[in-house]
């Protein structure tokens, strides 16, 4: 399984996300709005548009996210950064 990046950006992290399916809904200060739509389900997640997001607060995103598309994290990880 391939280890959560230490080192990527909000707005590295929204445009990798479109390979699932997210798209940009809104953007409110330093927050990003993304929203994915997948077997009848909206799935939305706010990401920090941080320089470097911080490596907790990634490993959460991401897990959320391979919940939503009931895929493994690690599966995951390889779709998004291998």
């Amino acid at each position: 399984m391939p280890k959560v990046p230490r080192d990527i950006s909000g707005k590295e992290l929204a445009r990798l996300l479109k390979k699932c399916g997210y798209e940009v809904t809104r953007q409110t200060g330093s927050h990003i709005r993304l929203t994915a739509t997948s077997k009848g389900f909206e799935h939305k997640i706010t990401i920090p548009d941080h320089q470097t997001i911080k490596i907790g607060t990634l490993s959460n995103i991401l897990a959320d996210i391979a919940e939503y598309l009931q895929i493994s994290k690690g599966d995951l990880l390889e779709l998004l950064f291998l």
